[in-house]
Order: structure tokens, then sequence, then C-alpha cells
């Protein structure tokens, strides 16, 4: 048995995309500057975007604090003992919970792969969800969707 190992994600709320995300044996605050530097990577986060977390401590750390103002963002934080506020976030932690079940990994290796199986593949780019304007798609889809130029040509 490999130990705790912990799980930070970045969700686009619009697409419901997982965006960034970084796995630890630890959760200070590298892990979530970790995810949030994934998402900027991708491309995923535009000046002006909104973050939202929880309360936690490595989320008003610092570093966190200083990646969201390098990356030109607007930090955000839930009430606290308000479940509503992370709604999305435990949303996507329960289908991962339903999905890998009791299992018992053997090592962090193992437990990134399944993991990461999980989000790029069985998540993001096969989980249907009713978009309230495109229908039943994934979230890639719907982020695909959102961001195609439907000006008419002139």
């Amino acid at each position: 048995m490999a130990g705790r190992w912990y799980l930070a994600t970045v969700l686009d709320l619009a697409t419901r995309e997982v965006i960034g995300y970084a796995m630890a044996d630890h959760h200070r605050a590298c892990l979530v500057v970790d995810a949030l530097r994934m998402a900027a990577a991708r491309g995923g986060l535009k000046e002006g975007c909104i973050t939202h977390s929880d309360r936690g401590s490595e989320y008003t750390s610092r570093e966190h604090r200083a990646l969201i103002q390098e990356l030109g963002l607007r930090q955000s934080m839930g009430r606290t003992g308000s479940c509503c506020d992370k709604a999305a976030a435990g949303s996507f932690f329960g289908l991962l919970k339903a999905e890998s079940g009791t299992t018992v990994w053997e090592s962090h290796e193992t437990a990134r792969a399944d993991v990461l199986h999980f989000i790029e593949v069985e998540y993001n780019r096969t989980r249907l969800r009713k978009h309230p304007e495109y229908g039943y798609v994934t979230p890639l889809e719907t982020r695909a969707l959102a961001t195609q130029d439907l000006t008419p040509a002139a």
C-alpha cells in the first residue's frame, strides 16, 4: 500500500472540463499551484477569470495568491460551511470516488495512472452531461462548441 495521495484539480465551470490537476503525497501549497500552472499552460485561463476554491491553507497561501496575481486572475473563496459553493468540484470528486470505489493501489504510480485515465479519457472525453444550449456533450465537445466563431459571414 502506497500511503495517502492527494489530488488538486482546476475545473472550468462553463464546460465542466478538468483543465488542470496535480497529485502528491501532501496537500501543501505547491500541489494547488501545480494544478493551476497546468491549467494556465493548457491555455484555459483568460485574464480576469475568477478562480474559486475553498478556504484551505493551500489556497490562502502566499504562493497560490502570487500565481493568481501573476496570471491576472481574480480569487474567490467559498463561504464557511456552504457545500453549494463547491458543488461542481464535489460532483467531480463524487464521480471519481464512485469509479475507483475501494481501490487500494500498490503504488503512487499506479494510482496516478488510474486517476489520469479517469480524468483525460473517461471524464473529459467520454462522460456526457446535458448542456442547456448544446444538448448531451462531453466537456471537451462543450469547449469546442463554445469557442467556435459563430459569427455569420457577410
